[in-house]
């Protein structure tokens, strides 16, 4: 019988210098993130969580009904269970403060990238999400892509330059 929600690796700590594509989406999917000021709020909690947590938010997409994010840990300390738990607490305390509703789903979606596996693939696919859904036909006109860690500029072109 399958799980009803994801499970996460059986015997994996979460804690060290991994990284992993994560995928938040919003409370019955609605579409929450189409204003500037509920991403500003719902960015700075994830950064706050993120810089207590030792993560780096390599890149992330805000799309409608739903977050992407690229992390890595930055030390052997890292833990990304704790980023995980604190970002959707702490976003969802002060979007509930603000908005009087609900913010996440109880569950998401978690990723290890393999070893060998290149960030820079991951990356693309989860900036080019808004061309994928039809909302913008280049990522530079999408306003909620970017990175804590590189400009958007940056990240764009980072992404863009490197072969598959």
């Amino acid at each position: 019988m399958r799980a009803r929600y994801p499970q996460r690796l059986k015997g994996f700590s979460y804690l060290g210098c991994y990284r992993y594509a994560l995928r938040f989406c919003t409370d019955r999917r609605q579409r929450l993130f189409v204003e500037p000021a509920t991403v500003d709020l719902v960015r700075s909690q994830i950064a706050r969580s993120a810089s207590e947590s030792a993560i780096a938010v390599v890149a992330y997409c805000f799309m409608p009904d739903h977050l992407h994010l690229l992390v890595e840990g930055t030390s052997d300390d890292s833990d990304c269970r704790r980023f995980i738990v604190n970002a959707k607490r702490y976003s969802g305390f002060y979007f509930a403060q603000a908005f009087h509703m609900r913010l996440w789903q109880r569950y998401g979606f978690e990723r290890v990238l393999r070893s060998g596996e290149p960030t820079h693939v991951v990356a693309r696919y989860i900036l080019e999400n808004p061309i994928r859904g039809g909302l913008v036909s280049r990522i530079q006109d999408y306003p909620f892509v970017g990175s804590l860690v590189y400009t958007t500029q940056e990240l764009i072109h980072s992404v863009c330059a490197s072969p598959d």
